[in-house]
């Protein structure tokens, strides 16, 4: 494990930005920056596309290691280069560490939640990130309803990949969402919290995971959690609120760092002159930095 890369996780100032929509959500991402999808022929050119995006994203000026900690990257952006050199080595030479999105999406909604969909080629895609030099892997549950046996399935899925992760030697990040608009939200997270703490508690030494939470209902509802000594980080994801209202509310609880996509990209377009994109990008950057280190 890079240490230099744990080190700046653990205790750095800043936040994740989250550049790993994947191809189900691709033509989304593009028409929502400008392209539409008249604009490719088929899904070599769009996933071309996506990757021109990315790399204005991440070789803008704002996109820089004295506000952003990390990146989260879905496995193609992995496999290509920026400037020469394979995504996460041109992240890591700019002091930025690079995460891989691994889940395969969502399973259909059962019982309130929606399980991972079955990775059945995770070893080999782990085995491919330490190749790529990546720090730590990302995957993505959803729960709806405050069901308690259905968000310990939840839980227990998340931790029985993330223990697989671990034996590759890279961090995970474990991310059961809680849809911003289900049922008794609140509720949900403290059923929520509970059964990560059961899981945390059994982790050994050197088991360490973070951690990607919907900004919780009551502020600092998840303090137990960031404080746990087996968790790295806890970052947010911004959930479907706006940017400004992401931010309002992160700025409520302490030790809570973004880890935004659409709030990052909101207002980017592939139509902007490089003035503008990077005015854009900057504003952004400045916004959720400012939300995740200074805290009311």
């Amino acid at each position: 494990m890079n240490t230099t890369h744990f080190e700046r996780m653990k205790n750095g100032n800043g936040f994740i930005a989250a550049l790993d929509q994947s191809g189900g959500s691709t033509p989304k991402a593009l028409a929502d920056y400008g392209v539409p999808e008249d604009a490719y022929a088929n899904e070599d050119e769009m996933f071309d596309r996506v990757h021109e995006m990315r790399t204005r994203i991440m070789t803008a000026p704002a996109f820089d290691s004295d506000k952003i900690l990390g990146t989260i990257l879905f496995e193609q952006t992995m496999d290509r280069e920026i400037e020469g050199k394979y995504t996460a080595d041109y992240l890591s030479d700019n002091g930025i560490v690079p995460f891989l999105k691994v889940d395969k999406g969502l399973a259909e909604k059962e019982n309130g939640v929606q399980l991972m969909k079955p990775i059945h080629d995770l070893d080999e895609t782990l085995k491919r990130a330490n190749e790529r030099n990546i720090f730590g892997t990302k995957m993505r549950s959803v729960i709806h309803e405050p069901n308690p046996e259905a968000i310990k399935e939840v839980v227990d899925q998340q931790f029985d990949v993330a223990k697989r992760i671990l034996e590759y030697d890279l961090i995970p990040i474990i991310e059961p969402e809680v849809d911003i608009h289900s049922t008794d939200k609140e509720k949900s997270e403290e059923i929520l919290k509970d059964e990560i703490l059961k899981h945390l508690n059994e982790l050994s030494e050197d088991q360490n995971v973070m951690l990607k939470l919907s900004i919780p209902t009551r502020a600092n509802a998840f303090k137990e959690l960031i404080d746990h000594p087996r968790v790295v980080r806890v970052v947010a994801l911004s959930g479907g609120y706006s940017r400004e209202e992401a931010n309002e509310k992160l700025k409520e609880n302490e030790g809570l760092i973004a880890s935004f996509s659409r709030a990052l990209i909101a207002d980017l377009n592939a139509n902007q002159t490089d003035e503008e994109f990077n005015k854009s990008m900057n504003l952004a950057v400045d916004k959720i930095y400012d939300a995740s280190v200074n805290k009311k």
